[in-house]
């Protein structure tokens, strides 16, 4: 089995998809553990004097006023990790917990958070045994951080709470934690506060994010390019110089993709056939401008999940000087605003879709195509409703796409007078990926039927590849009308695990 070796200058986004995706095993380093230890000593040292260290010695948040006494602050660690494991809501997907618990041990095991090295390999204990905390949908205003799903995984590291097994099965974490061999923590001086205090859960998310949606714009570029093929429409306004002289880097690729597919097709080029026209529409002319512009925020996206993943997210920090201070790196709006930017994305990406899916319908607009793709239209309503469907999703993305955070409420008595909203955008974004997944699938669904029925001219090679892989996959071709669901499941399944991809691939290679 893999494993991700934790030092102490962070973690690649790689690593975070082995782990949450991957159960890949996680050991620290050596590097890490002497860090570790040299912040507790700090801590400790701090812990040992009678000035009010915040988060050492002191109460939380409004609360952060009160000095607290040596023989209280085991209570008050334990205390911070069961009143913010306030959680409500449906659970969080499995995934997103380990992401979540791993970039946590990722910033502990940074040397800036003063946590013992026996708490950092327990964290890594739980998550290798496949100890998986209950997590809840609402809690966090993503400032301090992810406070409340946080608590619940440290919750976990107490012996309290609940969590899965690896066997799926719900059961009290203490009862887990004794059936691998793992013992709680007795959480000491500041460890509680670090183990609640970071971006962990909206960055998690975020990467796993970026994967889908790398695979989904390349689905995009291909199920644009079956459209194109389908309307009869032209590939000369892929061409790389009409792109060159617009530079952006995402529109160049997703031309490219498109080019590369639609090779050797006798479909494309037809407008001044029968049904003369001078332009393509502009969901098919301008495909790779809205693709791309998509692509370039995801290049953006990422650029800052990589920043946040080199970072030490904590308050207070240790630094290597001795000093211990306050900081405002909790804050979630680099990672909120990213989030946001990418549901605007996905919702104009399966906006421009939709509007391929109607025209490939519309025997108005489709360049001899049969009324809704269906077989003997009027007795059949071939591909009427599954639009009706990809429709109501794209409905659905655009409420998504509006910004989480743009709103901010206060808590905590005004103290966190302004917050990131940075979980609700992260939340919001899995369910627009989720769904972009379905309405780029029922474009693949007409497009390859719309494809089919465009007989006596023959198809690019790659498009021929995706047919005959599509067909293999369970998604039937034209013909009278059949309960349609299954079809459309299966076109999502073929998206989702990425074969639609790799089917082009094999006559393309790598797209980019």
């Amino acid at each position: 089995m893999h494993t991700v070796v934790v030092g102490t200058s962070g973690v690649t986004a790689s690593d975070v998809l082995a782990v949450a995706r991957g159960g890949a095993r996680i050991e620290l380093s050596g590097e890490a553990v002497a860090a570790l230890a040299a912040a507790r000593g700090i801590v400790d040292a701090l812990a040992a004097k009678p000035d009010p260290v915040y988060g050492v010695s002191t109460g939380f948040g409004a609360l952060a006023t009160r000095h607290i006494s040596q023989e209280l602050r085991t209570q008050l660690q334990r205390n911070i990790v069961r009143s913010h494991a306030a959680g409500m809501g449906p659970r969080v997907e499995r995934e997103v917990v380990r992401a979540l618990m791993f970039l946590r041990l990722k910033t502990v095991c940074s040397g800036h958070t003063g946590v013992r090295p026996e708490v950092a390999q327990t964290m890594a204990d739980i998550l290798n045994a496949g100890i998986t905390p209950v997590v809840h949908e609402y809690g966090s205003l993503g400032c301090s951080g992810d406070l409340a799903p946080l608590s619940h995984c440290a919750l976990t590291l107490m012996g309290e709470g609940d969590a899965e097994g690896p066997d799926g099965v719900v059961r009290p974490a203490g009862e887990l934690l004794a059936a691998h061999g793992i013992d709680p923590v007795e959480l000491r001086e500041k460890e509680g506060l670090a183990l609640l205090n970071g971006t962990d859960g909206m960055l998690g998310m975020l990467i796993m994010a970026l994967a889908d949606l790398d695979r989904l714009f390349k689905s995009a570029d291909i199920t644009a390019a079956l459209s194109l093929e389908a309307l009869l429409g032209t590939d000369r306004v892929l061409a790389p110089e009409l792109h060159a002289i617009r530079p952006h880097p995402g529109q160049g690729d997703s031309a490219a993709n498109m080019l590369a597919v639609l090779a050797g097709s006798e479909l494309t080029g037809h407008h001044q056939d029968d049904a003369p026209r001078v332009q393509d529409a502009y969901s098919v002319r301008c495909a790779p401008q809205v693709a791309g512009a998509g692509r370039d925020t995801m290049a953006h996206a990422r650029l800052v999940a990589e920043r946040e993943l080199a970072s030490a997210v904590d308050n207070p920090v240790v630094l290597p000087d001795g000093r211990v201070e306050s900081n405002g790196n909790f804050h979630g709006a680099p990672v909120a605003y990213v989030l946001d930017f990418l549901a605007i994305a996905v919702a104009d990406l399966a906006s421009i879709a939709e509007r391929r899916t109607d025209r490939l319908l519309d025997k108005n607009r489709s360049h001899g195509l049969p009324p809704f793709l269906a077989d003997d239209a009027g007795v059949d309503s071939g591909l009427m409703i599954a639009q009706y469907t990809q429709a109501a999703l794209v409905s659905e993305l655009k409420r998504l796409a509006v910004p989480a955070s743009a709103d901010s409420i206060p808590s905590s008595a005004m103290q966190e007078d302004h917050v990131s909203m940075g979980w609700s955008a992260a939340r919001k974004l899995r369910t627009a990926v989720d769904n972009l997944t379905r309405v780029i699938a029922v474009e693949l669904y007409a497009a390859t039927r719309g494809v089919e029925l465009r007989e006596g001219l023959t198809p690019a090679h790659a498009t021929r590849a995706v047919i005959a892989a599509v067909r293999e996959a369970g998604v039937e071709g034209p013909g009278p009308d059949r309960f349609l669901a299954p079809d459309l499941a299966a076109a999502d399944a073929f998206v989702r695990d990425g074969r639609l991809v790799a089917a082009a691939e094999t006559v393309t290679g790598p797209l980019r």
